[in-house]
């Protein structure tokens, strides 16, 4: 079924792009990336290769060194991905295709596939925000149950205590599986197709950068380093095991979270607002104010913003929200922000909590 957005209210996103590209042309601004950004991508890299760089060298001298290398390694990758890849696979970190792309292949290159994430992401997610089998982010995934439609199972009572321990697996479960699967589904699907991507490319990259980052991240430490093949591959875990968490609780609470609304197509595949207010019903902001946060996670606590313009560098959203919630109150839109990180993250396990008991559910809109 083809899922359909209504065609009301167009003048709310209208009025809203006017004013974002008045705000950047008045300001002689770019949309994307500037020297800060620049700044922050070498940081984050760095933040991943300088621990592993010194770990190979001899300077992770004790075991337990060994290890805290690889949760600062964590913090890296989960750095890049929210801070580098993101904006580089939505196309708004540069003008240059090229450069986008390039920089969108360091998710490959820290166990990633940048092509599946652009489908899942970018089509799926941005599109159809909390749409039941449409966003991939809230389909079943066993033992969580993220959406109201989704089947319930009498452990779900218990998903707002043992959610948080799962989403440390998020990252290694990608890298050593979930890849393969989406890649074969989104073909299935005509996903690929419609991406203007070669499968036979596209298969040919996500087994050539597995192996190549297998290799360099495993094997490699275990031919250097004088620790047991088992005692790496703990560290291994580890690093996917902070990265994975930190991914998990920064984009979670931006959809998944007390007083957020899931939207059901009617027979006919037909939503009941058009897409920028679909958009503002499903995201939620958190601790804006906070700058270190916002600094770290890639602006992605400004999902709003982010959800409105994806094209447009996460470092210009703070100046962007003034604008969008003050257009969002002028038109009696939703603007749903959480004060603080601990705001969202309680408001996160009050959904969680109400999701996992039958019979009882969250905002369901059906057109």
């Amino acid at each position: 079924m083809t899922i359909k957005f209504a065609n009301i209210q167009p003048e709310f996103y209208a009025t809203l792009s006017q004013r974002v590209n008045a705000h950047f042309k008045n300001n002689n601004l770019s949309r994307n990336a500037n020297s800060a950004m620049v700044f922050k991508t070498i940081f984050m890299l760095l933040l991943y290769f300088v621990p592993f760089g010194m770990m190979l060298s001899g300077m992770a001298s004790t075991y337990g060194i060994y290890l805290l290398l690889c949760l600062v390694m964590g913090t890296g990758v989960a750095g890049i991905g929210l801070s580098v890849m993101h904006d580089a696979c939505h196309g708004s970190y540069s003008t240059k295709a090229w450069v986008n792309n390039l920089l969108g292949f360091s998710l490959n290159v820290i166990g990633g596939n940048a092509f599946n994430w652009k489908v899942q992401h970018n089509v799926l997610h941005h599109t159809y925000t909390n749409i039941f089998d449409a966003d991939e982010d809230i389909s079943p995934r066993g033992a969580l149950r993220m959406a109201p439609e989704s089947p319930w199972k009498p452990f779900h009572r218990f998903q707002f205590v043992y959610a948080w321990f799962l989403y440390g697996l998020m990252t290694l479960v990608w890298v050593l599986g979930k890849d393969f699967g989406r890649l074969v589904k989104y073909q299935r699907e005509g996903l690929v197709k419609k991406q203007k991507a070669n499968i036979y490319s596209e298969w040919a990259i996500l087994i050539a950068s597995k192996l190549v980052y297998i290799g360099y991240v495993l094997v490699l430490p275990i031919m250097i380093l004088p620790y047991s093949a088992g005692q790496i591959i703990v560290g291994f875990l580890l690093m996917h095991y902070v990265a994975g968490f930190i991914l998990a609780v920064v984009f979670q609470p931006a959809h998944v979270i007390e007083g957020t609304s899931y939207f059901k197509p009617d027979g006919q595949g037909n939503l009941e607002n058009n897409w920028a207010v679909h958009q503002l019903h499903t995201t939620t902001n958190y601790a804006t104010e906070n700058r270190l946060l916002s600094w770290y996670v890639g602006g992605l606590n400004f999902q709003v913003e982010h959800h409105l313009f994806p094209n447009v560098c996460h470092v210009h959203y703070r100046a962007l929200a003034p604008i969008v919630k003050s257009t969002a109150e002028e038109f009696g839109v939703p603007y749903k922000s959480k004060r603080t990180f601990w705001d969202a993250m309680v408001a996160h396990k009050r959904l969680l909590k109400v999701l996992g008991e039958p019979g009882f559910n969250p905002t369901l809109a059906t057109a």
